[in-house]
């Protein structure tokens, strides 16, 4: 599932995309969509970017790029291997809420984006995340141990201090939130409960065919329902003092 609204980017041709904690390559196929982009994605899980990487391939046979390039790299957020300003768009997609430092990672998504760049976070919204918290204590645990719960005016916080300017934010997944509930109830773990495996088949089944009803009702429930707070923010152009 994509978490960031590219629609609401205006990215140039040719912008080199970095996705830090990119899981199986989301975010970064998304990326590499984009006219003549050159998208990187980086994880610290080795599984997750064979994975990133047979995905990447596959829409290079399927002709389902922009026209650009793509790479994979084992990286820590708080330590990026790049050099800085090298990146028209930073996307961090659901890895703050693991980080014990994510003020320093914070620091490396904006050293990294150029001037006039635009970074793109996403966490667990709040109040959907303390549900899961209260019905099952070993939740965080289970799911690469969350470490905190972000409230919207902590997330902008963090985002202002570290040097850019937030304009824009929403919240996605509606749908998710009742399943992760559910798997809460049972156990966060479990995978044989059939009332979760039919949930995670409606959702698979959504995500494919993306029918009008379901991304409707979506659409309507996030507001009050989406499990994930996306906030988009760009740094000063160079020259600008930030405030």
């Amino acid at each position: 599932m994509i978490t960031v609204d590219f629609t609401r980017l205006a990215v140039a041709p040719g912008a080199a995309v970095l996705d830090v904690g990119c899981g199986n390559g989301r975010h970064t196929a998304a990326a590499y969509g984009l006219p003549q982009a050159v998208a990187i994605g980086v994880d610290l899980c080795h599984a997750d970017l064979c994975a990133g990487r047979e995905r990447l391939a596959l829409h290079d046979r399927m002709g389902a790029s922009g026209g650009g390039a793509w790479g994979f790299a084992a990286a820590d957020s708080r330590s990026l291997p790049f050099g800085d300003a090298a990146f028209d768009l930073v996307i961090c997609s659901e890895v703050l809420e693991h980080i014990v430092d994510h003020r320093r990672a914070m620091a490396e998504l904006v050293r990294v984006l150029k001037p006039g760049g635009i970074l793109v976070v996403s966490v667990p919204r709040a109040w959907p995340e303390r549900i899961c918290w209260r019905l099952a204590p070993d939740y965080s645990r289970a799911n690469g141990g969350h470490v905190r719960i972000y409230r919207r005016r902590r997330l902008l916080a963090l985002l202002t201090s570290a040097g850019v300017r937030p304009w824009a934010d929403h919240h996605a997944h509606a749908l998710h939130t009742p399943y992760w509930w559910l798997k809460c109830l049972v156990g966060p773990t479990r995978e044989d409960v059939p009332a979760v495996r039919l949930y995670h088949r409606l959702l698979v089944w959504d995500l494919m065919a993306r029918p009008r009803a379901t991304r409707l009702l979506e659409r309507l429930l996030d507001p009050l329902l989406g499990k994930s707070l996306v906030v988009y923010a760009r740094k000063p152009p160079a020259g600008e003092t930030h405030g």
